[in-house]
């Protein structure tokens, strides 16, 4: 009942975001049913060219989809976040399937059906449209059926560089640790690929039952109108005005406020219209997002940015690290605005009741702890030059196996629960509060500060005046107190993030 009224409340942009997976999962197999036909015929007629063809389009499936993702975003053309990508990416994936089934559906024609064709005095071109092809429709289409159930599921991961679609409920559940929103993208997700898959299957038994040049029309109609509406809904989805602002953000439930922060003070303040582009992953793809120009304005933090985006060794001076940090992103046509007030430094937690019966209090006490410990850390932070493998070498924290790595936003609930006894997490975290948790103090000062910083693309500053002094505006306004009981609403109350954003802006949170 939970996900039906969510449904009913947000009607409008659950229906958008179904379109918006429709398109993604539609487009990307008509382009790859578009090269992979024509590539399984040629390699059915030529056997030497099958088995590499096969072989590449294979080893495109075993790339992990974020993986892929990932590759594609620095491309120029075919990269950077949005549709663009996550059209590419699923067409990379739809091609075996199709691939595979034509060349089936062509080599396996009997070959006496050929020789009636020749003795006829078809040529070899009309042999292939008036009989090869019409009877390899129905494994074609059975190739298609597949790819595109695998399209539907796939575009799923496409919110992660802003392109839309079901996935957003998803990952914006995941950062919310809401199970309501999570379903509301997963359940139309399912059922979309199921209505799929009962559409072609009914479409393969048509083409099975009727052969000959009728049986090749009407596929290819219905493809070729397919094929045109999705392309110029593509082009006005695509298109972009020169007087709209991107927000972007990373994938938590702090950055999806700040975002709505930022972007509803462009409205207000500034009368600009802003185009949101949330829950983009980590922090380099937001950093290139930015560097591209397909977002113009997200919320960084310090140190961050000067050890992962800049590869700079740690600093613990908070006007060094600033500084440092506003010369490097000057250098790349980027600018550091004012800060909006408040650390968000890592912050090393445990369960309230273990620091108070164990009289836990710093990381030091946790490294006294940590060989019968089981930790749990997030991507980043395994990664980073700031995360795990300094701090352990600073601390001696020696865990009895590897920490495990997974989604920041489930490191919380892992640690409540009792799974894990060690977790990297957020100061600013509403669930350090809700779930009993602890911070423990970083006695040896190993962490440089994470002052949250909007970072904005010089050009459009400069081409909207009252962009920045908007973003100026919110200077120095937020406190890690605000924060705090922001992140609260959001990840213990459940309150959608832009409305927590809308009640800051008027003034109606008193941080606790």
């Amino acid at each position: 009942m939970d996900v039906i009224r969510f449904w009913l409340d947000h009607r409008a942009e659950v229906l958008a975001l179904l379109g918006q997976h429709m398109l993604l999962a539609g487009l990307s197999t008509l382009v790859a049913a578009a090269i992979a036909v024509p590539l399984g015929i040629s390699a059915a007629h030529r056997p030497r060219l099958s088995a590499p063809l096969v072989g590449l389009a294979n080893a495109v499936q075993t790339v992990p989809s974020l993986a892929m993702f990932g590759f594609l975003l620095p491309l120029p053309l075919l990269g950077g976040i949005g549709s663009r990508t996550a059209i590419v990416a699923l067409t990379l994936y739809a091609l075996l399937p199709i691939l595979r089934t034509t060349i089936t559906g062509i080599t396996g024609i009997d070959r006496s059906v050929r020789d009636a064709g020749i003795a006829l005095g078809m040529t070899p071109r009309q042999l292939l449209w008036q009989v090869e092809i019409p009877l390899a429709i129905p494994s074609i289409v059975s190739g298609m059926r597949i790819a595109a159930v695998v399209a539907v599921g796939s575009a799923t991961i496409a919110a992660a560089v802003g392109a839309g679609g079901l996935g957003e409920y998803i990952y914006r559940g995941l950062a919310m640790v809401d199970t309501t929103v999570i379903l509301a993208g997963a359940i139309p997700a399912a059922a979309l690929a199921l209505l799929v898959d009962l559409a072609l299957w009914w479409a393969q038994r048509r083409t099975t039952r009727r052969h000959g040049s009728s049986s090749l029309r009407v596929p290819l109609a219905i493809a070729g109108t397919c094929g045109a509406l999705l392309l110029t809904a593509w082009a006005v989805l695509s298109w972009r005005a020169t007087d709209v602002v991107v927000v972007g953000s990373k994938n938590f439930a702090e950055q999806l406020v700040l975002a709505e922060i930022v972007a509803q003070t462009l409205e207000r303040d500034a009368g600009m219209r802003v185009d949101r582009r949330l829950n983009l992953g980590g922090t380099l793809i937001c950093d290139r997002a930015l560097l591209a120009g397909d977002i113009d304005v997200y919320v960084e933090y310090t140190g961050t940015a000067l050890t992962a985006v800049f590869g700079q060794p740690l600093g613990t001076s908070r006007a060094q690290v600033t500084g440092t940090v506003r010369e490097l992103y000057a250098r790349s046509g980027r600018t550091l605005l004012p800060p909006l007030g408040f650390d968000n430094t890592f912050a090393m937690l445990v369960r309230g009741a273990d620091a108070r019966a164990r009289g836990l209090q710093t990381i030091d006490d946790a490294a006294r702890e940590s060989p019968g410990w089981r930790a749990a850390f997030g991507y980043e932070f395994l990664d980073r030059p700031d995360g795990y493998a300094g701090l352990a070498k600073a601390y001696g924290i020696r865990l009895a196996e590897p920490p495990t790595s997974m989604d920041l936003s489930l490191t919380y609930r892992a640690l409540a629960s009792g799974q894990v006894d060690l977790i990297a997490g957020d100061a600013t975290s509403g669930l350090i509060r809700a779930l009993d948790l602890v911070a423990l103090e970083d006695t040896r000062g190993y962490f440089p500060p994470y002052d949250a910083v909007p970072v904005a693309r010089s050009e459009s500053l400069r081409r909207h005046p009252a962009m920045r002094r908007a973003l100026e505006g919110l200077g120095g306004r937020i406190t890690a107190a605000h924060m705090r009981e922001m992140n609260h609403r959001v990840e213990a109350l459940r309150q959608p993030p832009a409305d927590v954003a809308r009640a800051f802006l008027a003034g109606e949170i008193e941080p606790r």
